[in-house]
């Protein structure tokens, strides 16, 4: 479960969202500028609330009323951007392990073989990743964060960089992840289309606000009309 109830001021604009995540997947869903990059950095922590409350499970990760703020790197959070963020200069295999090494997460050779086999990258461990597609950069960014053995993984605009095959290619892992990996999740679109297929809930960001949420398909139906490009 996670727990948001935030105000945050970012110059003329202000985020103030609340609501309860219960489901495998928690679909944020709004225009560009609507705010959601921010509401995740805070979640991440990366960012820290004005005032408010967010918890995942039992563990608070800030309470401004307590003084509670829990850093970044002991949030127990992976963090999928929509560029990858790979280091070109390492393999496959040494981007995979970089972000455990740097969250003191002891290695679990176990856990790296399903989280390989669960993405089908075991074929690119040697490889540079300059020489993967936009797609398999991407698997590669999800097992990098899998591999911190997260509470919670954040996924802002995962495919947003991706042409529609590179899409479909990498979105039957994302439901796999999803049904299998045990892991709940936060993920960013401004794409019905890719909400519908993953998220249980949606909470519709606009202009820093919650406009909606509920049941994905109920909500989507409502409200993706109106934020069309």
């Amino acid at each position: 479960m996670l727990r948001v109830d935030i105000f945050k001021k970012l110059g003329d604009f202000t985020v103030d969202v609340k609501f309860v995540g219960e489901g495998r997947v928690t679909g944020l869903f709004g225009s560009s500028g609507a705010g959601k990059t921010s509401l995740v950095n805070m979640i991440a922590g990366l960012l820290k609330p004005d005032r408010g409350f967010i918890a995942v499970g039992d563990e608070v990760l800030d309470d401004t009323l307590a003084g509670i703020h829990v850093p970044p790197h002991r949030r127990r959070i992976g963090y999928v951007f929509q560029d990858a963020r790979l280091f070109p200069h390492l393999s496959v295999s040494q981007n995979l392990h970089y972000g455990r090494r740097m969250n003191g997460v002891a290695h679990d050779s176990a856990h790296q073989d399903r989280v390989v086999d669960l993405l089908d990258i075991g074929k690119l461990l040697t490889r540079r990743t300059g020489q993967l597609s936009g797609g398999e950069r991407q698997r590669v960014a999800l097992g990098r964060a899998l591999l911190m053995q997260p509470q919670l993984l954040l996924l802002d605009e995962p495919l947003g960089s991706l042409d529609s095959a590179r899409k479909a290619e990498i979105l039957p892992y994302l439901i796999r992840l999803r049904d299998e990996g045990g892991v709940p999740m936060v993920y960013v679109s401004h794409d019905p289309r890719e909400l519908r297929q993953l998220a249980a809930q949606v909470v519709v960001i606009r202009r820093g606000r919650v406009a909606a949420f509920g049941d994905a398909e109920s909500v989507l139906a409502d409200v993706a009309p109106q934020f069309a490009d």
